[in-house]
């Protein structure tokens, strides 16, 4: 069992209270009575009450009150389970984050834009499975496919040109691991019989600058077994600095220098990744100032063949909460409708009392 608004449950110290309020207002009462009148004029000013019926009363309606608060606490018991389908694309996103990607050309960085133009496109993705590969001259799976969003947004937060140890770019890292993720599919659904084959694609959002291997061979494993390849490039072509940072403060510090103590300048280079999308039979698409790619990429992507993707289970907690509040609300009321007094109860003591 769970709770809803389980701080509601505090609440019930208030029942205990509301006892010893009572028990000590009646001891009041008692002894005030007492002290001001005599034995038979309490007698009469008593005549049809009935103690028991008053006790019984106060406890169905402290009752009733339990159950009310314990309603609006909201339990729940996991007994529903429903079964849910998707239906959509494989999607691996291939993010370059060497050091060229703190270039600043697109602000805040090109890095920084890329994330959040793949949370854009996270934002309109409906049942397609995604992935995120980070690479610069090597490549690592920092999510593998999954419908769960919210997950992938956590992995894709925590991505920095900091988390992989070489500066370079190597293209060809990042289209053997995909090929492994998506080898690792072929392997689940092998597992589930109905699961449909969905279209297969793989986006790399890179400024293009390859400085490691050929990635020709890498890249036609790919396109035979069906997975299309578009590139989203970043930056501009007419290129600047790349700066660095205090790691402590976010001082700016100096530019990045080659091993000859010159300046750094990167730039766009488009034509390699315009060659590689249309070698991946995909397409490219780009992010620079006032322009964004995702868009474009994005309505590509429905026309594509979707799949349907092995169901997943979903324990839904099933609200209890009605049944407590119908029986606290029934419970109050017949609390309401108990008589403290006896009228036949009052007539023989007064016809004792007479008499």
């Amino acid at each position: 069992m769970v709770w809803e608004h389980s701080i509601y449950l505090y609440t019930l110290v208030i029942i205990p209270l509301l006892v010893l309020a009572v028990w000590f207002k009646v001891r009041s009462m008692r002894q005030r009575a007492a002290h001001h009148f005599e034995a038979d004029q309490k007698e009469r000013l008593q005549l049809g009450y009935a103690p028991t019926r008053a006790t019984f009363k106060d406890a169905v309606f402290l009752l009733g009150m339990t159950f009310l608060i314990i309603a609006l606490a909201g339990p729940k018991i996991g007994t529903e389970v429903r079964e849910v389908k998707q239906r959509g694309v494989d999607m691996l996103i291939a993010l370059d984050v060497s050091a060229s990607m703190n270039a600043e050309d697109v602000r805040p960085s090109r890095l920084e834009k890329a994330k959040f133009e793949i949370n854009r496109l996270i934002e309109r993705l409906g049942g397609d499975r995604v992935g995120l590969i980070v690479f610069t001259g090597e490549a690592f799976l920092q999510s593998p496919m999954t419908l769960d969003y919210s997950a992938l947004r956590l992995f894709l937060d925590i991505v920095s040109t900091d988390q992989m140890p070489s500066s370079a770019t190597d293209f060809a890292s990042a289209l053997e691991v995909a090929e492994q993720a998506f080898n690792a599919l072929d392997s689940e659904e092998q597992e589930i019989p109905t699961a449909s084959t969905a279209a297969r694609v793989l986006l790399i959002i890179s400024d293009g600058e390859d400085h490691e291997q050929e990635y020709e061979d890498a890249l036609k494993t790919l396109t035979d077994a069906q997975v299309s390849i578009y590139t989203l490039g970043i930056g501009t072509t007419a290129g600047t600095t790349i700066p660095l940072y205090e790691a402590g403060t976010g001082e700016l510090v100096g530019y990045k220098r080659d091993r000859q103590g010159k300046v750094v300048t990167t730039a766009l280079q488009r034509e390699a990744l315009q060659q590689m999308a249309a070698q991946g039979g995909g397409s490219y698409y780009q992010i620079d100032r006032g322009n964004s790619g995702i868009d474009a990429f994005l309505a590509r992507v429905d026309e594509l063949e979707q799949g349907e993707f092995s169901s997943q289970e979903y324990a839904d907690f099933k609200d209890q909460y009605q049944w407590l509040a119908a029986l606290g609300l029934l419970l109050l009321l017949l609390a309401w409708l108990i008589p403290t007094y006896s009228a036949k109860k009052h007539l023989l003591e007064s016809l004792e009392v007479s008499g």
